[in-house]
C-alpha cells in the first residue's frame, strides 16, 4: 500500500512539473517596419530567441504577436533582440548604426 501511494505521488509530481514547464504566454507590442522584408526579418529574429514558439507581425498595424515560454524569455528580451536588427519597439529604440543597415525599403524614420 505504501509503495503504491509513493508511486502515485511521484507520478503526480512528475506530471505537474511537465505541465508547468510547457506554460506559454502571448503578448503583443509595436515594432516599426514597412514591408515584406521587414515582416520576414522581424518574425525570424523573434523566433530565434530561445523560448519563442510563434511570432506574427502585421504590417498594417505594426504589431507583433509573440507566444513564448516565460521560463526561458520575456517580451523585453525579445524587443531588445529585434531592436538590435534595426527595428524600433515599444521598449527599445534601434541604435542608428543598426537602423542604417536596413535596406532602403525598410527605413521607417523620417
Amino acid at each position: 500500500m505504501k509503495t503504491t501511494f509513493l508511486i502515485l505521488a511521484l507520478l503526480l509530481i512528475a506530471g505537474t512539473t511537465a505541465v508547468f514547464s510547457q506554460v506559454q504566454t502571448t503578448e503583443k507590442f509595436s515594432v516599426k517596419g514597412n514591408c515584406g522584408l521587414c515582416k520576414t526579418r522581424i518574425q525570424n529574429v523573434a523566433l530565434s530567441v530561445d523560448g519563442v514558439k510563434k511570432a506574427i507581425w502585421n504590417k498594417e498595424t505594426q504589431i507583433l504577436e509573440v507566444t513564448f515560454e516565460p521560463a526561458k524569455t520575456n517580451a523585453d528580451k525579445i524587443q531588445f533582440v529585434i531592436a538590435g536588427l534595426g527595428h524600433d519597439t515599444e521598449k527599445h529604440k534601434a541604435a542608428p548604426e543598426d537602423y542604417n543597415k536596413l535596406p532602403a525599403c525598410c527605413k521607417y524614420r523620417d
